[in-house]
């Protein structure tokens, strides 16, 4: 591409550094691509999703695809650990609850992981007592355990990833809003107040902030931000719930609740999951929700007795799509613009995603074979207005 004049050029630029924009940026850099990463906020900033402490990365999926995926999430997972020389893996199993009557079935789960021929255990509500006597469920409760269960770092591995980019040439700005792309025949051009860049391609990795990008392209994709919350509870014993002693876990009914052991210190995080209010990108309160907070409590003290009082919230964003899976391909009509959107369960993903980003701009015939196929974004759950919304996972 001819450089507009006065710009800087590269063969990528991605747009938004959170976990998978740096994932993206490290994968394009390590390939030999010249990279611009732009962030709009401060790195390791708290007004998305990539923030905070502990992620679940698990094989226990509600589809056979995503639980092959799955595999790849903990190979890629590796290779980060490899490159970074650091330890972000912490297997701690997790086990899945599921009550009578529940509105998420856990038969899809433990039939995507026979599909793909992943082992786990089905256990009666004894056997839940049995092991982790510090959970509480009814009789007629039935679990799935997976042995692989961890977790994973998000600020920590985000900035790791970040650093690997660096380190292969790319060169990251924080605190630079990207205002405007132009999509053309031959490349891309990328406003910011501090000047405009020019590319062959762009990624766009902004979450909550991608329509305002990709309207001017024609393209709006029919998102819904909720503001979610996690707490801190504080175990008057932690030991049982050390690592070593105590899975991560999730609650599948509806509302649906998920949590962690103690995981850098002694403390247990728990969360709702799709429960928090609907907002704007930029108009969210950031303060403790007090509802949110007594639901969460109320369930705790119930299911979890020993897991103490509460101590601390912190709020991130979820970016839902109407089918709850990812965005990644290029835009219809503007196809040297990529979008990379995790639909608020991608941070397990966020190595996978990221290298699937770069093998897309590499090759963009990879758009139409089956590992992108299902995350396009022409597909009916973005382009139907009348699309039943489910955000089961």
């Amino acid at each position: 591409m001819n450089a507009h004049h006065g710009t800087e050029s590269f063969d990528v630029i991605v747009v938004g550094l959170g976990g998978l924009g740096s994932a993206a940026a490290w994968h394009l850099a390590a390939s030999g691509h010249r990279v611009l990463g732009l962030e709009q906020f401060s790195f390791g900033h708290d007004r998305g999703a990539s923030h905070d402490t502990s992620r679940i990365l698990r094989h226990s999926y509600h589809r056979p695809d995503y639980v092959r995926l799955t595999r790849h999430a903990y190979d890629d997972w590796a290779h980060l650990e490899r490159s970074a020389d650091e330890r972000f893996v912490t297997t701690t199993g997790g086990v899945d609850l599921c009550p009578r009557d529940s509105s998420i079935p856990l038969t899809d789960y433990w039939q995507s992981l026979d599909a793909e021929g992943i082992p786990y255990e089905l256990l009666d509500a004894d056997e839940v007592r049995r092991r982790w006597p510090q959970i509480s469920v009814p009789e007629d409760t039935t679990a799935m355990y997976q042995e692989r269960t961890s977790i994973v770092p998000a600020a920590r591995s985000t900035a790791a990833m970040q650093r690997l980019a660096v380190a292969a040439g790319s060169q990251l700005r924080d605190n630079t809003p990207v205002t405007a792309v132009r999509h053309g025949a031959h490349g891309v051009e990328v406003d910011t107040p501090g000047g405009r860049f020019s590319a062959g391609q762009v990624v766009l990795c902004t979450d909550a902030w991608a329509n305002t990008l990709l309207a001017p392209l024609g393209r709006e994709i029919p998102l819904t931000v909720l503001e979610e919350q996690v707490t801190y509870f504080t175990p008057t014993d932690p030991a049982p719930f050390a690592p070593e002693s105590f899975p991560v876990w999730i609650w599948l009914d509806e509302p649906c609740f998920y949590g962690f052991p103690c995981y850098g210190e002694a403390t247990v995080k728990a969360g709702q999951d799709c429960g928090g209010p609907e907002v704007g990108a930029d108009a969210r309160s950031g303060s403790t929700d007090l509802d949110l907070l007594d639901r969460l409590t109320r369930f705790m003290g119930e299911r979890f007795p020993l897991s103490g009082r509460p101590i601390r919230s912190k709020r991130c964003l979820y970016t839902l799509t109407p089918d709850r899976d990812f965005i990644l391909g290029p835009v219809p009509g503007a196809e040297r613009v990529l979008v990379g959107l995790g639909a608020a369960h991608a941070f397990k993903f966020a190595p996978t995603l990221g290298r699937m980003l770069s093998e897309l701009a590499a090759d963009p015939k990879l758009a139409d074979t089956e590992a992108y196929t299902t995350f396009r974004l022409d597909r009916p759950a973005l382009t139907d207005s009348q699309y039943p919304v489910n955000w089961m996972t």
